[in-house]
């Protein structure tokens, strides 16, 4: 059997930058095990599934070790190759998931917009647990429904973060978000998901859902510009809508080819 494939950077406009993730547009569901197999060879931080249901489109993700509930950068790039090689029809485009709702994307030129559930943040203590996972300690802790979101000074400690993968894979939950305010932009941020197979995301969009309400908030902005700095770097611009949030950024085809299982 062939099955197309695409690899796509996404929230960049260059090639070998952002997050790259791979796509894949089914015609029917394959097997959990199968698309789990396919995500491990592809070795991405994810792959994404999708299958035409009517007018919308139904959406999966796999880390190389599990379905995950929400991935950003990998519905950017979907809506991408829908948008750009796959004939969808208009600007806007509605993925269906059976963990996270409904989640609408729409295309304005080169840029393309997901808005998704805000996510819901509890403060939580600095414990022993916490402090162990980097060298330099948050100033804050905070728990949303899959990540703990970790709060620094300064864009300088952001960078200079050192995470030690043992004790944050001893932690239930996806990963890790660390942030900080900046001065070229709003904030910055590292994603860590070592438990979830993905030691360091290049752009993880779904951490923005936490990160946006939590920096409209403190800045007291609707509208934010943000960098994710890891080794490839990731920008995007982000609103707060209250109980939604858009999440914005550019896409580039790496490659389109076919596999075969």
């Amino acid at each position: 059997m062939k099955q197309i494939i695409y690899q796509v950077d996404a929230f960049t406009d260059e090639i070998f930058k952002g997050n790259p993730a791979a796509v894949c547009p089914l015609n029917s569901w394959l097997k959990d095990e199968l698309m789990q197999r396919i995500a491990m060879e592809n070795n991405l931080s994810e792959t994404a599934f999708y299958i035409k249901d009517g007018e919308d489109y139904q959406i999966r993700w796999f880390t190389p070790t599990i379905e995950v509930d929400l991935c950003g950068h990998a519905t950017l790039a979907s809506a991408y190759v829908l948008f750009n090689y796959e004939n969808h029809y208009g600007n806007n485009i509605r993925f269906i998931t059976l963990r996270s709702g409904d989640l609408i994307v729409a295309k304005e030129g080169d840029q393309i917009t997901l808005n998704f559930p805000s996510d819901i943040i509890m403060p939580s203590d600095i414990s022993k647990e916490f402090a162990d996972c980097f060298n330099i300690k948050p100033s804050h802790v905070f728990k949303g429904k899959t990540d703990y979101m970790f709060v620094f000074d300064s864009m300088k400690e952001i960078e200079l973060l050192i995470p030690d993968f043992p004790n944050i894979k001893k932690l239930d939950c996806r990963g890790i978000i660390v942030t900080a305010p900046a001065d070229n932009v709003d904030f910055v941020s590292r994603f860590f998901g070592p438990q979830s197979g993905v030691d360091e995301d290049p752009v993880t969009g779904s951490a923005h859902t936490t990160l946006t309400p939590y920096w409209s908030q403190r800045l007291g902005k609707e509208s934010l510009t943000a960098i994710q700095l890891s080794a490839r770097k990731g920008f995007l611009k982000c609103k707060n809508g209250g109980d939604r949030v858009d999440i914005s950024g550019n896409c580039r085809l790496y490659m389109k080819g076919e596999i075969f299982i």
